[in-house]
C-alpha cells in the first residue's frame, strides 16, 4: 500500500491518517468542512491535495448514516481501487450500500474499537489504535484484494483484526460500548443538581463509572440512532434487573425478617453476577483475566513526584500492570494505586517504605 484517501477528518479519520503517514504512506485528506481537513494536514496527517489517480484504499470516516452517501460519491469519482469505512455500526450501512447498488466487491466494512471522550482532528493520535481490536465485516461478495487492503490498513495502524458478521458486530458493540455509554451518562446525570457537598465527596469509584459521560452527545446520537433497537433491547434487560434490585433494597427496609433475608439474597445475587461478568473481560494484551493486588502510596501533588515514584518501582524490579490516582479532597495529596502481581506486593511495599515513601495499608 502506497496511497490512501481518508474521507472525514474527525478523531478516527485523522488518527488513522496520522498512523499511516508515520509509516510512509501518502495520505490524501477530504472533509465536508475544508477547515477540518486543513487542520488535520497541519498536524502531519497528510495533504489536502487531490490524488492524481485512484489511490490504493479509501477510508470513509463519517457517521454511520452517511456511509452509503459518501461511499457512492467516492466510487462515482473513482477515488480508489478498494474502499472501507470505520463507522461504529455495520449492518445499517451495509444494507444501504446494497440498496444503492454500489460496488460491494471492492468495499468492506470496518470498525476500530478505539476512541476518546474528545472529538475532532485536534483530539487525534497516531497511536490511538495500537493493540486495539479492529473489526472487519466481509461478505461473500468481498474481493480478496479488498480484504487484504483492509488487513494491511489494520496492521499499519497497529491494531488487531477481528472478522465478524455485521449483525453480530452490532449486537456486540451495543453490549460492550453503546449501552455502557448511556448508563454512564445516566449515573452522571444524577449529579447535575446534586448538593455541592455531596459532589465533593466523589471518589475514584464514581469517576470510573462516569468517565465516558464526558463524551460528545452529538457524535453519540449518530452512533445510537444507527443501532437504537439493539441498544434498547439491552437496556430493557437492565431495567428488569434494576426493578428487581429496587425491590430487594425495599425489602431490606422491611420489618419482616423473611423479606429482609430475601432482599439480602437479591442484592448478593446481582453483585455476584457482576463479579462473574467482570471476570470475563479480557486482561492485559487480550490474555485471560488476571487478578492483581494493589499497593497504595501517598504522594504530594507537585511536579515530578509521580515520575520519581515510578523510577523507585522500577528500581525495585516490579512491573506495574495498572495505575489509578485518587486525589484527596481539600489536600495537596494523591493516593496512587499501583496494581501489581500478587507475588510482588510485599517486595514493592518493603522497597518503597525503605526509600521513605508513605505506603498505606
Amino acid at each position: 500500500m502506497r496511497t490512501v484517501a481518508v474521507v472525514g477528518t474527525g478523531l478516527i479519520g485523522t488518527s488513522a491518517a496520522l498512523a499511516l503517514s508515520a509509516r510512509g504512506i501518502t495520505v490524501h485528506l477530504e472533509d465536508a468542512d475544508p477547515d477540518a481537513a486543513r487542520t488535520a494536514a497541519s498536524l502531519g496527517a497528510g495533504t489536502v491535495e487531490e490524488p492524481a489517480g485512484p489511490v490504493d484504499l479509501a477510508v470513509v470516516a463519517v457517521p454511520p448514516a452517511l456511509v452509503g452517501k459518501v461511499l457512492a460519491d467516492c466510487q462515482r469519482r473513482g477515488l480508489a481501487r478498494c474502499y472501507t469505512d470505520v463507522a461504529s455500526v455495520k449492518a445499517g450501512p451495509r444494507e444501504e450500500v446494497a440498496a444503492l447498488g454500489l460496488d460491494t466487491a471492492h468495499y468492506i466494512g470496518g470498525h476500530p474499537m478505539a476512541g476518546r471522550e474528545r472529538s475532532g482532528p485536534l483530539a487525534a493520535r497516531a497511536d490511538l489504535f495500537e493493540g486495539r481490536p479492529w473489526v472487519l465485516t466481509p461478505t461473500p461478495d468481498t474481493d480478496t484484494e479488498t480484504l487484504n487492503a483492509a488487513l494491511e490498513l489494520v496492521a499499519l495502524c497497529g491494531a488487531m483484526p477481528v472478522v465478524m458478521d455485521a449483525a453480530a458486530h452490532d449486537r456486540a458493540v451495543a453490549l460492550v460500548s453503546h449501552a455502557p455509554q448511556l448508563l454512564s451518562s445516566l449515573v452522571a446525570a444524577r449529579l447535575e443538581h446534586a448538593d455541592d457537598t455531596a459532589v465533593r465527596l466523589a471518589g475514584q469509584g464514581v469517576r470510573d463509572v462516569t468517565r465516558i459521560a464526558a463524551s460528545d452527545p452529538r457524535m453519540w446520537l449518530d452512533i445510537l440512532a444507527a443501532n437504537a433497537g439493539v441498544v434498547a433491547d439491552i437496556l430493557d434487560d437492565v431495567v428488569t434487573d434494576l426493578r428487581d434490585t429496587v425491590a430487594a433494597l425495599r425489602a431490606l427496609e422491611s420489618g419482616d425478617e423473611a423479606a429482609r433475608l430475601g432482599g439480602s439474597a437479591g442484592i448478593e445475587a446481582v453483585m455476584r453476577r457482576g463479579n462473574l461478568g467482570h471476570a470475563r473481560i479480557p486482561g492485559k494484551h487480550g490474555a485471560p483475566p488476571t487478578r492483581y493486588e494493589t499497593v497504595v502510596v501517598a504522594i504530594g501533588d507537585q511536579p515530578g513526584e509521580l515520575g520519581r515514584l515510578f523510577r523507585e518501582v522500577a528500581r525495585a524490579g516490579v512491573n506495574v500492570e495498572d495505575v489509578a490516582i485518587d486525589h484527596s479532597a481539600g489536600r495537596q495529596v494523591g493516593l496512587v494505586q499501583l496494581s501489581v502481581n500478587p507475588g510482588a506486593v510485599h517486595q514493592l511495599g518493603v522497597a518503597l517504605t525503605e526509600r521513605g515513601w508513605d505506603v498505606r495499608d
